[in-house]
């Protein structure tokens, strides 16, 4: 095979043209043409294992014959099997379900500076790593073991081009030096650094993507619980393994002051030799010069580096070791030596020989690389501790670090590799051993999925006329409470209504109170209130009785009562998705029971995860929303709803109907919630003006009509249940701060701003439109048509349709006595407009506005608003 010589500017660029040429016929292989070519390569490097190795210690001087024997063989064979299954063409992952398909594509070229300590092993792993990716290479060997590292390059090439790799898919630079290899770094893909630390500076700086390693310089502590006979032999056998030239290799040895004495024995033992005061001098001398790691004593026998220190050591002598104190960047025997001499320190105790390994790592370099532990496994606090405290990114455990820090020798599952991540601590931008993945670039196909939807009810809801006292015997008879708290507002306490509980209550030998402090709007410090009285009562059963007021209340004296610390702020705080939110509420129902009991048709707060409560210092309305917070079981008797009020009945029953609008415009609607939702509208048309013609006034006293009411108390807790799981929208976020400003009852609130609501979500071209994976496109038009069509509104177009829709709306609205504009409630002009943009602000950022069809922007609920003041709104037909 003929090489054409890489020597100057010219050459290099030529070369990497036909790298570069060789990898875009490579980057289509398949995965089977890819791995044969993987493994014929692999295999041919293992075979000339002993060739190599020679030709590396004859070249450099350095290291051991018979251990660069093991490296070769380990980048050859380690790495095949660590990968020959491992899939890095084309599709790599899939994942129907969630719509996600992955594609590994090539880098593309990879310069590869290959570094004089590990000339042949690492150019066998890089190699193999590149072919393994579909990436062409170029090495740049260190100019001291260029012959060496080439020949490794060409055995791995020959290889793969017999086994059909493209010729030129390996490439090197035949006469290195300072300009090429900066050459090399510019104009490659990727650049992947071995050696010093200015030469992995000078990569990550070329502004090419560069994985670089940093310097090693582990420290081994030994605990007084470790087994000294293996510590200090398997650090023996590390150290001398190649003359410590692999960067994992431990530089220092920490041992405990208890133990100290026994592990010098050790070392003695096994042919350490412990220098005295003059030879650590003159080694100190010989170590470093200038500040920096003598090249000449690298790799060397301790018998090769006393000579050149001027003094001798007996020929059989494995390690010099020398003991010291300071941990100071001029103290020599606390800085990588790659060669086989070991510094050594007494530590007090544990945490002291933490400090020093810390010391010696800040002080001398090594940051991020590898850190080396001797202790009895059990001792489970003081592993995590040092772990906790090293920063390096390889912690080896009872194991020899050489070998142990490279990969799959002592450890199956940590990945074999000859470049050592050292982290953002040791200026990497890799923290672990580098392997096929960090040399592909991952393509992942996303394709739209409709996210998990749900329907969620309370565990228990009891309905019909009558159904309530029947539903408590489960109290007793079923669930054997004991005592129970009820919640409910002042009017329903002092009008005697709730004697219907309380009489059942004591028949059952259950022991109650009530609180009946609930205002009309909630306040949080009402709920605290709740809360502390029933921390002292100890409740295992919560009774909310009423209205919206009562139940929201209740819930969040639940909440406070089980979860005395849960923050009200965090429990208010804005999300998304539920499902992601960034609170997690506390589990409910821990200490007590939840039922709630509704007096008035509307809300739907029985069946519903949300609560509504007021801020009585800001006087702000917080929507709270989670599950957590659906009650227990719902008991809906209409016999507890039919003397409720006209104004309550009209203000609760258009709540209703707000409710089903924006159930059925959500992002988040479902199959489920349409058909509750639809249904509830279409009785509360047909039964409202029926409760609110029986229901009382000062005027006259009513007369019972027991099916609209119960008509009427289905059809709230079916909208209940639709806007529980689909939500609610902007004409709620809008109410909750119309109400919280200018004290409109909400469901007034809401019946002023609904025909503003519906036209506004009825564009078929919204300047935005709301976000959720179910949602393609602007469907509102036509899903207001449909209920239109129900509800037997007539017209021509959709358009049409919804108009007749709102008109019928209308009609209900007069009906029931609700009047055209917030203006006409009395609300201040002056004052509406002074706190308008406040208004608009608040309404945007609360919760029911990101479940909206249409995403609103401040301006446009400005105009909603300015609309409903006056009254005035644009027909769809003349838009």
């Amino acid at each position: 095979m003929n090489y054409e010589i890489v020597d100057s500017p010219e050459t290099f660029d030529a070369a990497l043209e036909r790298v570069r040429a060789a990898q875009a016929k490579y980057g289509e292989f398949t995965q089977e043409q890819v791995d044969k070519i993987f493994l014929a390569a692999a295999s041919a490097a293992n075979k000339m294992r002993i060739p190599l190795a020679k030709m590396a210690v004859e070249e450099t001087g350095m290291g051991i014959v018979e251990d660069k024997v093991i490296k070769n063989n380990y980048a050859a064979e380690h790495i095949y099997n660590a990968y020959k299954n491992t899939k890095t063409c084309g599709v790599i992952e899939t994942d129907e379900s969630y719509g996600i398909t992955k594609i590994a594509e090539p880098i593309g070229v990879v310069g590869a500076v290959i570094p004089t300590t590990n000339p042949t092993s690492t150019a066998i792993f890089k190699t193999l790593i590149c072919l393994k990716t579909r990436n062409g290479i170029i090495i740049s060997p260190h100019p001291r073991a260029k012959k060496s590292t080439i020949e490794a390059a060409k055995v791995v090439y020959e290889a793969a081009v017999k086994a059909g790799a493209p010729e030129g898919i390996i490439s090197w630079i035949d006469v290195p030096s300072l300009d090429l290899t900066n050459q090399l770094m510019k104009e490659v893909d990727l650049i992947l650094a071995t050696g010093g630390p200015g030469m992995v500076k000078s990569a990550y700086s070329s502004g090419t993507p560069a994985l670089g390693v940093g310097a090693g310089n582990a420290a081994a502590i030994i605990d007084p619980s470790a087994d000294i006979l293996n510590a200090v032999n398997s650090i023996m056998h590390s150290k001398t393994f190649d003359n410590g030239m692999i960067c994992a290799t431990e530089q220092t040895v920490i041992a405990d002051k208890k133990i100290y004495n026994d592990v010098k024995k050790e070392f003695t033992k096994r042919g350490a030799y412990f220098l005295n005061d003059k030879e650590k001098q003159m080694i100190r001398n010989t170590m470093l010069i200038n500040g920096a790691l003598n090249a000449k004593i690298v790799g060397q026998r301790p018998v090769t580096i006393a000579k050149m220190a001027g003094f001798e050591v007996p020929d059989d002598t494995k390690v010099l070791i020398g003991e010291a104190t300071s941990t100071d960047n001029d103290e020599a025997f606390g800085h990588e030596k790659l060669t086989t001499i070991l510094g050594m320190y007494k530590s007090e105790n544990f945490e002291n020989a933490i400090d020093i390994a810390d010391k010696l790592l800040r002080n001398n370099g090594g940051l991020g690389h590898t850190s080396v532990l001797w202790i009895d496994p059990g001792e489970r606090e003081k592993l995590l501790t040092w772990a906790h405290r090293m920063k390096t990114c390889r912690l080896i455990v009872n194991t020899p670090s050489s070998l142990g820090g490279i990969g799959d020798l002592y450890n199956f599952k940590f990945a074999p590799s000859l470049t050592l991540g050292c982290g953002s601590w040791g200026g990497n931008s890799v923290s672990e051993n580098v392997g096929v993945k960090h040399l592909l670039n991952i393509k992942t196909v996303a394709e739209r999925r409709e996210n998990m939807l749900w329907f969620r009810a309370p565990e228990k809801v009891y309905i019909k006329k009558g159904c309530l006292p029947v539903a408590l015997k489960e109290l007793n008879e079923v669930m054997g409470k004991k005592r129970a708290f009820i919640v409910t507002d002042s009017f329903m306490f002092k009008s005697g209504f709730t004697h219907v509980i309380t009489d059942r209550l004591q028949e059952m030998g259950i022991t109650f109170t009530i609180f009946s402090d609930v205002e009309p709007d909630p306040s949080l410090k009402s709920a605290q209130l709740g809360a502390e009285a029933m921390r002292k009562f100890e409740p295992d059963v919560i009774i909310a009785m009423g209205g919206g007021s009562a139940m929201d209340a209740g819930k969040i004296m639940w909440v406070l009562y089980e979860h005395p610390d849960a923050d009200f702020q965090d429990m208010a705080m804005r999300y998304i998705d539920i499902r992601k939110r960034v609170y997690t509420f506390p589990k409910m129902g821990e200490k007590a029971y939840f039922i709630a009991v509704p007096t008035s048709a509307g809300t739907g707060s029985e069946v519903t995860p949300f609560a509504v409560i007021t801020d009585q210092d800001t006087n702000v309305k917080y929507p709270l929303a989670d599950y957590q917070l659906m009650p227990n079981m719902a008991i809906v008797d209409p016999d507890v709803m039919k003397t409720g009020p006209k104004g309550l009945t009209s203000a609760s029953g258009i709540d209703a109907v707000t409710h089903d609008l924006e159930a059925l415009a959500s992002v988040m609607a479902t199959d489920y919630t349409d058909g509750l939702a639809k249904q509830s509208l279409k009785m509360i048309f047909e039964y409202l003006p029926r409760a609110y013609d029986s229901a009382p006034s000062r005027e006259d006293p009513g007369h019972t009509d027991d099916e609209a009411r119960e008509k009427m108390a289905n059809a709230a807790t079916m909208a209940g249940m639709a806007f529980a799981n689909a939500f609610l929208g902007v004409c709620h976020s809008m109410a909750h701060k119309l109400g919280a400003f200018h004290h409109i009852p909400h469901g007034i609130a809401n019946a002023l701003l609904i025909d503003e609501v519906v036209r506004y979500n009825s564009a078929e071209k919204p300047p935005k439109m709301g976000t959720f994976s179910q949602y393609q496109y602007p469907k509102t038009l036509r899903k207001y048509a449909e209920v239109a069509e129900e509800l037997g509104c007539k017209g021509k177009t959709d358009e049409e349709k919804v108009e007749a829709m709102i008109a019928k709306i209308d009609e209900l609205k007069k009906y029931i006595g609700i009047k055209n504009s917030i203006k006409e409630y009395g609300v201040d002009e002056k004052y509406f407009f002074d706190t308008l943009d406040d208004m608009c602000e608040k309404a945007f950022d609360d919760q029911c506005t990101g479940a909206n069809p249409r995403y609103p922007l401040i301006a446009e609920i400005k105009e909603m608003y300015t609309n409903a003041y006056y009254g005035k709104t644009t027909s769809l037909l003349k838009k």
